[in-house]
C-alpha cells in the first residue's frame, strides 16, 4: 500500500512523532493507523525506558487550586533541559498532574514509598498508579511515559503536596 503524505500527517497529529518514524510505522503497518500508533507507543516506551537513567535537573513547579479556593495542589516535575520545561505539552502534563493531586488526595509518588504492611490500593494512593482523571484507561505514570517518548527527554514527578482547609 502507498503511505500518502496525509497519513503521515494524520499518523503525526496523533502521536506527535516524527515524519520518518510515522512513515516507518505506517509501513509496517501497511497504512493501517491504528496498529501505526500502537507500533510507535511500544517504541516510545522501549526508547522511555532507556532515559529513565538521565539526570532531571530542570522542570517546573506547578499550582493548582481548585474553584472556590479550598483545595490546592503543588507538583514539581522535572526533566533534563530547561528548553522542554517551557513546552506546552510539559506545562499541560504539570497542570494535569497538579489538578489529579487535587482530586485524587495521593499519599505516595509510587508503590517504592508504600510501607510494606500497608493494605491500601497502590491505584488510589500512589500518584503514578492512579487513573487519570480525564482519561480511566490511562494511569499517570502512562501520561509521564508518553511525553517522555514524544520530547526525548527524561521526565520525573519528583514530588507534589496537596492542601485542603481544614486539614
Amino acid at each position: 500500500m502507498a503511505i500518502t503524505t496525509d497519513m503521515v500527517r494524520t499518523l503525526r497529529e496523533r502521536s506527535g512523532a516524527g515524519i520518518m518514524d510515522c512513515k516507518k510505522a505506517l509501513e509496517q503497518s501497511n497504512g493501517d493507523v491504528e496498529k501505526a500508533e500502537e507500533f510507535l507507543r511500544a517504541k516510545g516506551i522501549a526508547s522511555a525506558e532507556k532515559k529513565a537513567t538521565r539526570a532531571t535537573n530542570q522542570g517546573l513547579v506547578e499550582s493548582y487550586v481548585h474553584s472556590g479556593g479550598r483545595i490546592g495542589a503543588m507538583v514539581e516535575l522535572n526533566c533534563e533541559t530547561d528548553f522542554v520545561s517551557r513546552t506546552p505539552d510539559f506545562k499541560a502534563l504539570a497542570h494535569n498532574l497538579a489538578m489529579q493531586v487535587a482530586a485524587m488526595k495521593p499519599k505516595y509518588l509510587d508503590r517504592s514509598e508504600m510501607p510494606a504492611e500497608s493494605a491500601e490500593n497502590p491505584e488510589e494512593v500512589c500518584l503514578l498508579q492512579q487513573p487519570f482523571i480525564r482519561d480511566a484507561g490511562r494511569s499517570i505514570q502512562d501520561l509521564v511515559t508518553e511525553l517522555t517518548a514524544k520530547i526525548g527527554e527524561n521526565i520525573r514527578v519528583k514530588r507534589f503536596s496537596r492542601f485542603e482547609l481544614g486539614e
